[in-house]
C-alpha cells in the first residue's frame, strides 16, 4: 500500500470517529437532562409543601416513622392507608438507587437509603401486627351468622387481609374459605378445639426477600473505566487492506487460533464521564486486563458486599434452599400465622368488660413445641392467585426461613395446581410465610426480537419468547407495555398503557412475572453465546443512535455464527433497500443483519421487507456476499467493498438523505431511552 492511500484511509477513519463523536455527545446530553430533573424533582418536593416526606432527606424520614409509631390509632383501614404512602416512599428510595448514577449518589447515602427501606419495611408490617390485634380484640362484631366464628377480608390494590378467629371451638368448622378472596384453610382437630385466630396477610408486594434481590439494576457490560481502544496505527490501516485483500482471494471463516488472538481486547461501557469513542489510545497490555468482564454486579452494587457476592458464586447444596439467582418470588408473599386469640369483650349488664394483656399479638405454636418429635397433622392451605400475574408454568412453593434469611421448599408437600382456576392447594407441617417462585428465565433466550421506528422520536421493541409476544413503544423519554399476549390472548391489561421510565418498566413486568432483562447471573441459567462486551455495548449505542430511521431485528445466523458472533437483520425502506454489508474488527466479530428502514408517509404497513447481512464488532466494517435466505454461513465479503469504522458510516452508504436526517435530529432523550432498553434486554446475546 502507497502511503498516500494509508493517508487517505487514516484520515477517512479519523473523519468518521469524529462524525460518530458529535453523534455521541447526546448520550452526554441525556445524563446531564437526567441529572438536571432529578434536582428539580427534589426542589419541586420542596416547593410542594404537601406534608410528605422526602425520603432522601434522613431527618424527615425518621420523623414521618416516628410519629407513625407514636399513633396508637390501630384501624386496619387507617393502616391500609397509611401504607400506600409508605410503599410510594419505598419505591421511591428503590428508584433512587436504580436510576442514580456512582458518580451521583455517596457510598453513605446509598447505605441510608437501604436502612430506610427496611425500617419502613419493617414498620408497616408492625402496623399490619397490630391492627390485627386490634381486630382480634373485637372479633365478636365480625361474627359470622352461620358459623358464629368471626371472619372478614379486608382488601385494597396493595394487601389482602384475610382473619378467622375460632370463637365457637367446633371440630366440624375446622375449615373455612374466605370467600371475597377465594383463600382457605383445613385446621388440625386440635387447632379447631383451640382459642386460635388464623391470619392469611397477602402483600402483593415482597418485603421478606432480601434487598439485593428488591433493588436489582441492570447488570454492567463494562470495564473499570469506559476508555476504549478507538485510533488505530498506521500497521492497523495497513492490516484492513491486507484483510481486505485475503478476504476476497480466500473467503472463509477464521480459525480458532485467529478468534483468540486478540480477542481479550473488548470490554467497554458508555458511561457519562466518558470521552468519546474516538479519544483515547491504550495499550494491549493495558486493554488485555480489562478484559472479558461481562458480568459485573449492577448500578447498585453497593447493595452487595464483597462476601456476599462471594457466597452467591458459591452452589447451593441444600437442595430445599432456594436459588433466588435462578428462582424469583411471584405475586406478593402471603403470611400465612396461628395466632392466640386475645381475651373477648363480655356483656355484663349494661357493661362492656374485657381483660386486658398488654402483650401485643401472639403466635400460637403449632405443633406444640414440648411435643417436637411427636407427629402432627399438616394444615392445608388453599391460595387463589392473582390475576396480574403471569405463571407460565406450575409455581414452586417456598416457605421463608428467618433464621437461615432464606426461601425453602422443605415442610410443604400434597401440592395440587389447578391453573385454569388460578388455584394452589398445598400442606404444611407449621404455619409459615409463603412465596410462590417462577424461573426468572423461563422467557429467555428469545425466540426473535425487533426494534422499528414508528414515527419522530418514537419506536416499537418486540420481543418474542416461548410463552409470550411483549411489545413496547417508545417516545421521547419514556416508554410503554403497549401489549402483553400469552395464547394469542391479551394479559396484563392492567400495566399496558401507561407510560413509564424504563426503570419502572422492569420493575413492572418483572413483578408480574414477565421477565425480559436477564441478572448478573442469568448467563448460569441462560444458553447463550458469550459476546465481547466491546463490540455488544458499542452496537447497542450505535442501534441507538440510529433507532429513529432504521429498524433492527433477530436473524437465524445468531444460531449458526458461533461465540464469537451475533447476527440480526434490519427491514428494507420507502428510500431505497441497502445492500449487503460487513462490519469486522480482526478476529473479535459481530454479524448484523441491516437494512435501511426509513419510516414515512411513503411507507407500507404490508410492504415486503428486504434483508441485508452485516459484520460489527464496535471497530471495522464492510459487506458480507450472503443473505438471510442462504442455505449456509459464509464470511465471503462482497465485490467493491470496504472498510467503515461505524455502523452509522456503514448505513450511511445506502441511506437516503431523510434518513440520515433524522438520525442527526432524532433526540437525545428517544437515544437514551432505546439505549437502555437494549442493554437491559440485551437482544444480541439472550435470543
Amino acid at each position: 500500500m502507497g502511503p498516500k492511500k494509508k493517508k487517505k484511509d487514516q484520515e477517512r477513519r479519523e473523519s468518521e470517529l469524529g462524525e460518530l463523536h458529535s453523534l455521541e455527545q447526546k448520550f452526554l446530553s441525556a445524563e446531564q437532562w437526567k441529572t438536571d430533573y432529578r434536582a428539580y424533582g427534589k426542589w419541586e418536593h420542596y416547593l410542594s409543601c404537601d406534608g410528605s416526606p422526602d425520603p432522601t432527606v434522613l431527618q424527615e424520614i425518621n420523623t414521618f416513622m416516628s410519629l407513625w409509631r407514636e399513633d396508637q390509632n390501630e384501624d386496619i383501614q387507617l393502616v391500609m392507608e397509611k401504607g400506600e404512602q409508605v410503599l410510594n416512599l419505598i419505591e421511591k428510595l428503590q428508584f433512587l438507587l436504580l436510576d442514580t448514577p456512582p458518580s451521583e449518589i455517596t457510598e453513605k447515602e446509598t447505605v441510608q437509603y437501604q436502612e430506610s427501606i427496611l425500617e419502613l419495611q419493617n414498620l408497616l408490617h408492625q402496623k399490619y401486627n397490630g391492627a390485627t390485634e386490634h381486630l382480634l380484640k373485637t372479633a365478636n362484631m365480625y361474627e359470622d351468622s352461620e358459623t358464629g366464628n368471626m371472619q372478614a377480608v379486608i382488601k385494597d390494590k396493595n394487601v389482602t387481609f384475610c382473619i378467622w378467629a375460632n370463637l365457637k371451638k367446633k371440630v366440624r368448622l375446622k375449615n373455612h374459605m374466605f370467600c371475597d378472596a377465594q383463600h382457605g384453610f383445613d385446621l388440625p382437630k386440635s387447632l379447631a378445639m383451640s382459642s386460635v385466630a388464623v391470619r392469611i396477610l397477602h402483600t402483593h408486594y415482597d418485603h421478606v426477600s432480601p434487598l439485593w434481590l428488591q433493588c436489582q439494576s441492570v447488570p454492567r457490560l463494562e470495564v473499570l473505566d469506559s476508555k476504549e481502544l478507538t485510533q488505530h496505527s498506521k500497521d492497523n490501516v495497513e492490516e484492513l487492506e491486507e484483510e481486505e485483500k485475503k478476504a476476497r482471494e480466500e473467503p472463509s471463516m477464521p480459525t480458532e487460533e485467529e478468534m483468540c488472538s486478540d480477542g481479550r481486547k473488548s470490554a467497554v461501557s458508555f458511561k457519562e464521564t466518558s470521552n468519546s469513542i474516538a479519544d483515547i489510545n491504550e495499550t494491549e497490555e493495558e486493554i488485555e486486563k480489562k478484559s472479558e468482564i461481562l458480568d459485573v454486579p449492577s448500578q447498585v452494587q453497593h447493595l452487595l458486599t464483597q462476601e456476599e457476592i462471594n457466597e452467591k458464586d458459591e452452589s447451593i447444596t441444600d437442595e430445599n434452599i432456594v436459588d433466588l439467582q435462578q428462582f424469583v418470588p411471584v405475586g406478593g408473599v402471603y403470611h400465612i400465622d396461628a395466632l392466640q386469640l386475645p381475651p373477648q369483650v363480655k356483656q355484663i349488664k349494661d357493661w362492656s368488660m374485657v381483660e386486658v394483656l398488654n402483650v401485643g399479638l401472639q403466635v400460637y405454636p403449632y405443633p406444640p413445641e414440648e411435643a417436637e418429635d411427636a407427629t402432627h397433622p399438616p394444615i392445608q392451605i388453599t391460595l387463589r392467585l392473582s390475576d396480574n400475574v403471569m405463571y407460565f408454568e406450575d409455581p414452586v412453593i417456598a416457605r421463608w426461613d428467618p433464621a437461615g434469611q432464606q426461601w425453602r421448599t422443605d415442610g410443604i408437600s400434597n401440592i395440587t395446581y389447578e391453573r385454569q382456576a388460578k388455584s394452589i392447594t398445598f400442606e404444611m407441617r407449621a404455619f409459615y410465610t409463603i412465596a410462590l417462585l417462577q424461573d426468572a428465565h423461563l422467557n429467555m433466550p428469545y425466540q426473535a426480537w425487533e426494534l422499528r421506528p414508528t414515527g419522530t422520536d418514537e419506536a416499537l421493541l418486540i420481543v418474542t419468547t416461548v410463552f409470550a409476544t411483549i411489545q413496547i413503544q417508545i417516545k421521547g423519554n419514556q416508554c410503554m407495555l403497549s401489549s402483553v399476549v400469552v395464547e394469542e390472548k391479551d394479559v396484563l391489561s392492567h400495566v399496558t398503557g401507561k407510560w413509564i421510565s424504563p426503570v419502572d418498566l422492569r420493575a413492572v413486568l418483572k413483578k408480574a412475572g414477565v421477565n425480559i432483562f436477564p441478572g448478573a447471573y442469568s448467563h448460569k441459567y441462560v444458553s447463550v453465546n458469550k459476546k465481547a462486551p466491546l463490540a455488544e455495548v458499542r452496537t447497542y449505542q450505535q442501534m441507538a443512535l440510529v433507532a429513529s430511521a432504521f429498524a433492527f431485528a433477530w436473524s437465524k445466523w445468531n444460531l449458526e455464527a458461533g461465540q464469537e458472533q451475533v447476527v440480526f437483520k434490519e427491514s428494507g425502506a420507502a428510500a431505497g433497500v441497502a445492500k449487503p454489508c460487513i462490519l469486522q474488527r480482526q478476529t473479535r466479530w459481530k454479524i448484523l443483519v441491516l437494512t435501511q428502514y426509513l419510516v414515512s408517509e411513503h411507507l407500507k404497513a404490508d410492504s415486503v421487507k428486504d434483508w441485508s447481512l452485516y459484520m460489527f464488532n464496535g471497530q471495522k466494517a464492510q459487506k458480507l456476499k450472503i443473505t438471510e435466505t442462504s442455505e449456509a454461513f459464509s464470511e465471503e465479503l462482497e465485490e467493491d467493498s470496504e472498510f467503515h469504522s461505524t455502523l452509522y458510516h456503514m448505513l450511511k452508504d445506502f441511506a437516503s438523505k431523510e434518513a440520515i436526517d433524522k438520525v442527526e435530529t432524532a433526540s437525545f432523550l428517544f437515544i437514551d431511552v432505546v439505549y437502555q432498553l437494549l442493554l437491559a434486554t440485551r437482544v444480541l446475546t439472550y435470543s
